[in-house]
């Protein structure tokens, strides 16, 4: 079922030749009363019946609005032109907003691909992009858009790790632009016979579910503190290795094996100490 743009009668004129229409037949019923004539009578009287049930024609349409009209069951076409229309008043009219609209899923409680239980939700941006699809290949289109977006977004938090952790894998945490290309990706395709198009779908909350959500935030600030210590340990190594080419390269001092070990593990504790170390000065021999 594909939309079909029909044309329409502007509904002024339309309306002012109705009013005409049904004045004239009910001067023309005063004067057949008048001389009794029952054929004129019946003409004017039909007249204005007729005129009264063609006001069923107009149909009102507001900027981006659709109207759908089916004649008996049959999809008929679709009238998008704003303002005061007349149409066949066979012709049964359901009106659909063309406008983009978005609305905030409930938070959802999935288990992400690693198996730990999260919440999670999304904002969903959407438009009736074909209003025949929308009215006639669902029930209800705003309740099919959105049972199917709390769905897309359950089978998209499955595919992925809350985290990244060591691998370079996308993350529902680390990697905001991929994940919400797929999760509209997704909704997209699921949408797709209900004439909707999705303009944007974002993660608008995400976190662990309460009852491990202690132990999850430990487990991150352990992978923090291992994170800053390797760092840490590098660029201490690195400025060891620069002391000990320096006092070699400008002939300081002349250190054997054993005190340049005994330099290198006092340099990496002052270096890699939480806390501020206390010098020993050695007032005597350096052997």
């Amino acid at each position: 079922m594909k939309e079909k743009t029909i044309a329409s009668i502007p509904g002024i004129p339309m309306a002012l030749l109705l009013v005409l229409i049904a004045g004239l037949a009910a001067f023309g019923f005063l004067i057949a009363a008048e001389s009794s004539y029952f054929p004129g009578l019946v003409l004017a009287f039909f007249t204005i019946l007729l005129s009264a049930f063609a006001t069923a024609g107009f149909i009102m349409v507001e900027p981006n609005q659709a109207a759908v009209l089916s004649l008996f069951g049959k999809y008929v076409g679709t009238v998008k032109e704003p303002g005061l229309r007349f149409q066949n008043p066979f012709y049964r009219a359901r009106k659909v907003s063309l406008r983009i609209r978005n609305f905030e899923s409930g938070k959802l409680k999935v288990n992400e691909l690693e198996g730990s239980p999260i919440e999670i939700a999304a904002v969903v941006v959407w438009k009736v992009l074909d209003s025949a699809e929308a009215v006639y290949n669902v029930d209800d289109y705003e309740s099919f858009v959105h049972i199917q977006a709390e769905s897309a977004l359950r089978s998209m938090a499955t595919s992925y790790p809350y985290d990244q952790g060591e691998t370079e894998q996308v993350a529902l945490r680390s990697h905001a632009n991929e994940i919400s290309h797929d999760l509209a990706k997704q909704l997209a395709e699921r949408l797709q016979q209900a004439g909707i198009s999705v303009q944007d779908a974002r993660i608008s909350h995400l976190a662990y579910s309460p009852e491990i959500a202690g132990a999850m935030l430990q487990r991150q600030q352990a992978g923090a503190i291992i994170a800053a210590r390797e760092r840490l340990v590098d660029g201490a190594i690195g400025m060891v290795e620069l002391a000990l080419a320096k006092l070699q390269a400008k002939e300081v001092v002349e250190l054997d094996n054993e005190r340049k070990a005994q330099m290198v593990s006092n340099l990496l504790v002052v270096l890699c100490s939480d806390k501020a170390t206390q010098p020993v000065v050695n007032t005597g021999s350096l052997y």
